[in-house]
């Protein structure tokens, strides 16, 4: 099954913010800083005892306010309350219970979600534990008392958390069956494409609700195989969802991303590639997902020769960190090259689970040398002693050297570019980890 949600929601400066990047810890600086992947975070890999989860931060809820700001925070609350697993409510001990909880109380009932009461800004439990207590009269269940800032209680917090995972949960899936992401902003064709794609050809589908997170998982059997797309559609149900709080649509790929083998980035062929679409695709990125970039809507763009070139070198441009991504032109409307999909998929597949023997690998490791010196500093100049590949999904190397210092991002990604060369890999990330070994003498 695929990780647990767990969203933090409260009123405003109760804490979250703080609470979140105690829980999410390290975790959020080994992200790296990838172009394109927003630095305001709003989620996080968190790991518990054996338990692996996907954490969300949500702007507070200020319920009867008509501020358009709050109003918009509210809108992002529910969206992440919506997609959560388990939520953690957070009321603040030294503004003690406001009218303002209760109404949130109320709204999180309404969602019939497992809630764990967190009272925070608890920095003495001897002190303060009797204005803790005021809080078991919000009817929501047994306040845990924290200390975000002074990361006390948490422990017990998240003990509360993962009692309420499904059995399960975060462990690898025994369904071989390779699994689609449809992604991309809203009304960009998703639900369109999906459709399409299982239309015609459906089998063995049934519509299932994947997940308590509006994901929909269909199962389908294309000439002779079956995959299962995961459509993320639906994120604008709520009215018409204001641009400032979009970015919470990216939670819902978050979930649809991290199940997946395969993602079907979905532009909008008459906007183009957008901020947004570049978030998503980060996402991906970082969890080293094979990517497959569809320009949708394709019949409704007016052309010439050089349209496709103008497009394709624009997604490059923004999209530089996708550079070994495939990207396709479609109609989901017309049916137009849509069932290539399918074979760009099989493709991106192979290639993701795509495994390079030793000692052909260090043949091209080796001729790469040759033909580009490595670096050197201070008169010491870096050596490769070998390389090899550890893992699949994505396709993951490790270069042993003498000193990692000298090993320049650069370097390792001209080694990269000769190995791509050589193999393929077209539509994945490769990733590569650098060590060091010392001289025998």
């Amino acid at each position: 099954m695929s990780k647990p949600i767990v969203a933090i929601v409260g009123r405003p400066n109760v804490g979250k913010s703080t609470l979140f990047n105690a829980l999410a810890g390290s975790r959020i600086s080994i992200v790296q800083d990838t172009p394109g992947v927003t630095r305001d975070r709003i989620y996080a890999d968190v790991s518990w005892l054996n338990y692996n989860f996907t954490m969300i931060d949500t702007g507070g809820i200020e319920p009867d306010s008509g501020d358009i700001i709050l109003s918009q925070m509210r809108e992002q609350a529910q969206i992440a309350i919506d997609t959560a697993d388990v939520i953690i409510f957070l009321v603040d001990v030294r503004q003690g219970l406001q009218d303002a909880d209760t109404k949130v109380a109320d709204m999180l009932r309404r969602s019939k979600k497992p809630v764990v009461l967190a009272v925070n800004k608890v920095d003495s439990f001897e002190k303060l534990m009797m204005d803790v207590y005021e809080f078991y009269n919000l009817g929501i269940g047994e306040p845990v008392p924290i200390s975000g800032a002074g990361m006390l209680g948490l422990g017990e917090l998240l003990d509360e958390v993962v009692k309420y995972f499904p059995e399960g949960s975060g462990e690898d899936e025994e369904d071989e069956r390779p699994k689609i992401a449809v992604v991309g902003k809203p009304n960009v064709g998703k639900s369109s494409l999906v459709n399409r794609l299982t239309g015609d050809t459906r089998v063995i589908v049934s519509k299932i609700a994947g997940t308590t997170r509006d994901a929909i998982d269909t199962p389908v059997k294309y000439h002779g195989r079956e995959y299962v797309f995961i459509d993320t559609a639906g994120l604008r149900r709520k009215k018409k969802v204001k641009e400032e709080i979009e970015r919470y649509s990216i939670i819902r790929a978050v979930t649809a991303v991290e199940r997946a083998d395969v993602v079907l980035l979905l532009i909008d062929g008459t906007e183009g590639v957008t901020e947004q679409d570049a978030k998503i695709a980060g996402i991906a990125h970082e969890r080293g997902k094979g990517i497959i970039i569809i320009v949708n809507k394709w019949d409704a763009v007016e052309k010439d020769d050089k349209t496709i070139y103008r497009m394709s070198e624009r997604i490059r441009q923004i999209l530089s960190f996708l550079s070994y991504a495939e990207i396709m032109f479609i109609s989901a409307k017309t049916g137009q090259r849509v069932q290539n999909v399918y074979d760009m998929i099989d493709m991106v597949i192979e290639n993701n689970s795509l495994r390079i023997a030793t000692g052909v690998l260090n043949e091209i490791v080796a001729e790469a040398v040759a033909m580009q010196q490595p670096p050197t500093d201070k008169g010491k100049r870096l050596k490769i002693y070998y390389v090899t590949q550890v893992s699949v999904k994505p396709p993951t190397f490790v270069i042993f050297v003498n000193d990692k210092d000298l090993a320049h991002f650069s370097y390792v990604r001209y080694l990269e570019n000769r190995i791509r060369d050589a193999f393929g890999f077209r539509g994945t990330s490769l990733k590569f980890i650098v060590r060091e070994r010392k001289e025998e003498k």
